[in-house]
């Protein structure tokens, strides 16, 4: 996984879009925190077309959603992906920065919290 600062610049623009996408199609908030796998080449020259597994998060919740790439002109156009990948669920543990401000507003408001980590997921 690549966190959101990982990611290369020229996948950003395509990232942030596909993220915007989601959250106007879905009536969502989430923001990118960043890619499960991120593609060798990005949007330019003869490739028109990639598909991104974006990590996003809103809160306490965290989703891997798989989505298709294709540049039309200045813009772009997006299209869901079925994940057929059982190894990497759609709900996530958040990114390390983001679990540590959850388990620190969590901490405030409980004299205790249990954290239980399976098979490498929290």
């Amino acid at each position: 996984m690549q966190l959101r600062e990982d990611i290369p610049l020229q996948l950003i623009p395509p990232a942030e879009a596909a993220v915007d996408w989601i959250n106007q199609h879905r009536g969502t908030s989430y923001e990118l925190t960043g890619l499960v796998d991120g593609p060798a080449q990005s949007l330019d020259g003869a490739n028109r077309e990639l598909e991104l597994g974006l990590v996003l998060c809103d809160g306490d919740i965290c989703a891997r959603e798989q989505v298709h790439v294709t540049a039309h002109g200045r813009s772009y156009k997006f299209s869901l992906v079925t994940v057929e990948d059982a190894g990497i669920p759609a709900l996530l543990d958040p990114p390390a920065g983001v679990r540590r401000s959850w388990l620190d507003d969590q901490m405030a408001n409980f004299k205790f919290v249990l954290i239980l980590f399976y098979r490498g997921r929290w």
